[in-house]
């Protein structure tokens, strides 16, 4: 039976620094995937701009945040790593996915009542025609696989409700012109990515708030870019609770700040939290934070530095974006050019 190449799409914004959740929730993940998969990491930049952003900002964090992927791991001669507004498929195939995606889908979408909150009239339509653009990313290289957190679940179905209109909108043309694989259309109908438990990193001044680049206090995270000292300074000042670490993992239930410490040293340290308690349990949070120290410091201090490294040379960076857009348009452009034959577009040969 004929099938889709398998192929990993995911990508990150450059809106602002990335942090120990952004790590431990999808970089470590990528960089385990690369081994077994063929993957696509994109700087989605064009997704950034549906709130506004300054220009020279933005391209400062579109640099550092492809220094964090090749800082934490993820080889350039394996996984392709481009900025999404250097391949123009993106922008084009966009466009064909919002006339695919029915408004009724788009007025489901969570995520821009959460972002626009209020002042949706004032809301960009790029913000509103987010997904639709996600959509696009993924289809362009019909990848198979995406990697998303619980926030992009919804995303990744309107993709899949995207191909599956599309390759029923276009059954005949795609039959016709022997684009298709067989029975499964033109686009593949893409699956989540089984990541295995991945901890949700909460705000170390609050473990009922997830960990999050927004947030004012710059305390309330673990910067990639933060030095030893400095990883050191905020895991001590990590909010805690007064009672000695359970033994079992039922005893964190109710003890956020607790649980959140305990799921970052078994993340990092590539254990359960249910190991974690069997060598701490009945410990201080004294003695539990210098462990943590150690192993934070450890494993990101040197993320920080290849990524200090790496942005003393621009145009190193520059370079492996401009390398990754090749080899993604090399990828994409096919696809696209099969496409606008697909929807009777006249194209040029």
């Amino acid at each position: 039976m004929a099938s889709f190449h398998q192929r990993v799409f995911s990508g990150m914004q450059p809106t602002s620094t990335l942090h120990l959740g952004n790590y431990l929730g999808a970089l470590t993940n990528w960089v385990a995937m690369q081994e077994t998969h063929e993957c696509i990491y994109c700087v989605v930049d064009m997704h950034a701009i549906t709130m506004w952003q300054d220009p020279a900002d933005l391209k400062r964090a579109i640099r550092e945040v492809t220094a964090a992927y090749v800082a934490a791991g993820i080889d350039t001669k394996k996984s392709i790593i481009f900025n999404q507004s250097q391949v123009s498929g993106h922008a084009e195939l966009a466009w064909i996915t919002n006339c695919v995606v029915r408004l009724g889908w788009m007025n489901r979408m969570t995520q821009f009542k959460e972002k626009a909150g209020k002042d949706k009239e004032n809301a960009s339509l790029g913000l509103y025609a987010y997904p639709s653009l996600m959509a696009a990313d993924i289809l362009l290289y019909k990848a198979t696989h995406v990697p998303v957190g619980e926030d992009q679940k919804q995303h990744l179905e309107l993709t899949r409700d995207t191909a599956q209109k599309f390759n029923n909108d276009f059954a005949a043309q795609i039959a016709g012109l022997e684009l298709g694989t067989g029975d499964l259309g033109f686009f593949p109908l893409p699956e989540p990515m089984t990541q295995g438990p991945a901890p949700r990193v909460m705000s170390l001044r609050d473990g009922t708030k997830k960990m999050s680049k927004s947030d004012a206090s710059d305390n309330s995270r673990i910067n990639l870019t933060d030095d030893a000292e400095t990883i050191a300074t905020k895991i001590r000042k990590a909010k805690t609770d007064p009672d000695a670490l359970p033994s079992e993992e039922k005893g964190l239930e109710g003890r956020a700040e607790a649980e959140n410490l305990v799921g970052i040293y078994a993340g990092l340290n590539g254990q359960t939290k249910t190991q974690v308690l069997a060598e701490f349990g009945g410990s201080q949070f004294s003695g539990f934070k210098a462990a943590l120290v150690d192993l934070a410091v450890a494993k990101l201090s040197p993320i920080a530095g290849e990524m200090r490294r790496l942005l003393d040379d621009v145009s190193h960076i520059d370079a492996i974006l401009g390398r990754g857009a090749e080899r993604a348009e090399a990828i994409a452009a096919p696809i696209m050019r099969d496409v606008k034959d697909i929807v009777g577009f006249v194209r040029r040969g």
